[in-house]
């Protein structure tokens, strides 16, 4: 077996299963719910150390690509950090390459732009639990180290755009960021960059993410344009606390520009036209 995704059940799981399975062979994990419907689909807790092993031990990938994560709840910092230490066990065990995504929140958003030797210093829970998680990865030779942006698809809302659309269809105020810099990255390209990098001896942490800089603020109303949602009379503009959430995550994405042959659009030339090719069908996006 070539390739196995864990958290083919989330957001950025469900664009790269599909491109995955066009040009290899395949398995995916997901937590409770499977996408999918596939017959190499394997319900995994990424936190069970026995479970991990088995699987991983029975499947033998050759790559494993980790985008199991959460940042909410109390399970967040186990499913962070104990998942990251059972993937990285097995894949040495197995030999297998380990493509680990992680964020941009690693860092204090003080410094920006950001290269990848900078030292991470998250400012919350979820940011420190994937810097962890990143020092555990590192212990294994044969491994990259993702560090990627806000996700966004144009088939399947991303999740953020999914709470701002819900809260104002429920009549709620909701505050859009302008203190809050970011580099969006549309799924297509994280994915095709993650088999790149899977398929390549690249080793160590690559910063991959959408060439347009961005607020927060600016990136959710374009979202919003492209979902056609017009209800806009709780939106507010206004500042984040830079104490509680780092202000200027934008990346210095010259190293990967250079590694990478998949070229790291940025969100209006995405909306603009490039970004026909959504790895999700239609079908897919509504039993999602």
């Amino acid at each position: 077996m070539t390739l196995l995704i864990t958290g083919g059940g989330s957001y950025l799981g469900r664009h790269l299963v599909p491109l995955a399975l066009a040009n290899q062979d395949v398995a995916y994990t997901y937590f409770s719910n499977d996408p999918f419907n596939l017959a190499f689909g394997y319900q995994l807790d990424v936190r069970d150390k026995t479970a991990v092993t088995h699987l991983v031990s029975t499947l033998k990938p050759q790559t494993i690509i980790h985008t199991v994560g959460s940042n909410r709840g109390a399970d967040m910092q186990q499913v962070i950090e104990t998942g990251a230490i059972n993937i990285t066990l097995v894949a040495q065990s197995v030999g297998a390459r380990l493509v680990y995504l992680s964020t941009d929140v690693v860092f204090d958003g003080s410094q920006a732009p950001y290269a990848e030797n900078d030292p991470p210093q998250p400012l919350h829970a979820y940011g420190r639990a994937k810097a962890v998680a990143e020092k555990t990865v590192s212990q294994y030779a044969n491994h990259v180290i993702i560090r990627t942006s806000l996700i966004y698809g144009l088939k399947l809302m991303d999740r953020g755009t999914e709470w701002i659309t819900q809260a104002l269809a429920a009549n709620k105020p909701v505050t859009l960021f302008t203190n809050q810099r970011r580099n969006p990255v549309w799924a297509e390209t994280l994915s095709l960059a993650c088999l790149e990098l899977a398929g390549n001896d690249y080793t160590g942490i690559l910063h991959v993410a959408g060439s347009q800089e961005m607020s927060r603020a600016d990136f959710a109303l374009r979202m919003l344009d492209w979902w056609g949602i017009t209800n806009r009379s709780k939106i507010t503009l206004g500042a984040g606390d830079p104490k509680r959430w780092p202000a200027d995550c934008t990346f210095d994405l010259r190293k990967a520009t250079a590694v990478l042959d998949t070229p790291l659009l940025g969100v209006d030339a995405v909306l603009q036209g490039n970004g026909t090719n959504d790895s999700v069908d239609g079908r897919t996006a509504k039993r999602l």
